[in-house]
């Protein structure tokens, strides 16, 4: 995959000395302006737009967040619990299965909860019962699949044959539809307008029938709304024909847009040798602290990346073959104690960074180009590895 971001932005004149490495820096900034972007659609269209934190959970700009968008919407427990904690605004849940011990709290932490299939949503009906006769206020979703694939990769798109995530929207009968009070689907991954109006197209008539009984329709996340180059006022005039010709409350849940090009992560050259190509061990690891380098896979942008020279193999301190994070040419001497920084790692890199091998975690810190005020908000030290274990 090739990132459709990495602007450097403020962070071109970040001096990568003034943090440790390794290291996210969030520019408070940035993030502003982002949520600033996603308030105006929502704004402009009518319709309430949630933070997905599977993307971006840095609770310590929870405030941030707050001040532009609607709510939340979380994963499972875990994520309702800290959605609860730190975020203002509507939390709304779904996740591909809850543990029937888990979905009462659920219940009471949550605005919404979302099923994966009407089955589920069948079996947890005495667990839900009980929840509403203990005063607990919270509505019914349930995800689609609009079995129309859009996606640049296949494992990472929703609708792709024998898809885990949603109900296929052309088995959706009357019957599965009874207590429901709003229809989820989320289809699209770094993608613009059209993706979603083709999408939009595919469910309508399945989910047409039931637009009186439902209160809200979720459209999911997956919209890069935030990159320049999203059509953002045609987007507003779909919002809104889409809330018009349904009667529903109309919910976007974008979670990269969040936080597109608001971090950086910086790193440190340890060693360097030649193996038929110039080598730099570094401080960063694709392994721990950029794992969809491998997984998707892609090669994320670095800062200041030069135009002209011999690129060099960055790899990661941990003993895995495979952690690699690409070839570039530095924009700093192959040498031990020079440091670089990678674009765009705000969102997913730190939610889904690991200590495989002991390697440390980066330290996370907020910084405020338009300020420049900039402060440590969390360093880790060994015992984040040790307590993982027993």
């Amino acid at each position: 995959m090739e990132t459709k971001a990495g602007d450097p932005a403020a962070f071109a004149h970040f001096d990568l000395s003034r943090v440790d490495s390794p290291a996210f820096v969030v520019d408070a900034a940035k993030l502003r302006a982002n949520c600033q972007i996603l308030a105006d659609i929502g704004d402009a269209a009518g319709i309430k737009v949630l933070a997905a934190m599977k993307a971006f959970s840095m609770w310590s700009a929870a405030p941030i967040l707050g001040e532009y968008l609607d709510g939340v919407c979380t994963s499972g427990l875990w994520e309702a619990r800290l959605a609860s904690e730190f975020y203002d605004g509507e939390i709304a849940t779904y996740s591909a299965a809850y543990k029937p011990e888990e979905l009462e709290e659920i219940c009471r932490l949550s605005d919404h909860v979302i099923f994966n299939t009407p089955m589920q949503h069948h079996r947890a009906a005495l667990i839900l019962e009980q929840a509403r006769a203990a005063g607990q206020t919270f509505d019914i979703g349930l995800r689609i699949n609009p079995q129309h694939p859009t996606g640049e990769v296949a494992k990472y798109d929703p609708s792709s044959p024998g898809s885990r995530l949603g109900f296929p929207v052309d088995q959706l009968t009357e019957e599965h539809m009874v207590g429901v009070n709003g229809i989820h689907f989320h289809n699209l991954c770094e993608q613009d307008l059209e993706p979603l109006k083709a999408t939009w197209d595919r469910v309508f008539d399945f989910i047409e029938p039931y637009f009186d009984q439902l209160d809200w329709i979720n459209l999911g996340g997956g919209h890069h709304i935030t990159r320049a180059d999203y059509q953002r006022d045609e987007l507003v005039e779909f919002l809104s024909d889409v809330k018009e010709d349904t009667g529903c409350e109309i919910y976007l849940e974008p979670g990269e847009a969040v936080a597109l090009d608001a971090g950086i992560l910086v790193g440190t050259i340890l060693d360097t040798f030649r193996n038929d190509i110039p080598v730099a061990i570094t401080d960063l690891s694709a392994t721990c602290h950029m794992p969809d380098v491998i997984e998707a896979p892609y090669r994320p942008a670095m800062l200041h990346e030069a135009s002209k020279g011999e690129p060099v193999r960055l790899g990661g301190p941990s003993c895995l073959a495979g952690d690699v994070i690409g070839d570039y040419v530095l924009p700093v001497p192959c040498e031990a104690g020079a440091r670089f920084a990678f674009l765009d790692q705000a969102h997913y890199s730190m939610v889904k960074t690991n200590t495989f091998n002991g390697v440390p975690l980066p330290s996370i810190w907020l910084w405020d180009s338009d300020t420049d005020d900039l402060q440590c908000v969390k360093r880790f030290d060994w015992t984040e590895f040790r307590n993982r274990l027993s």
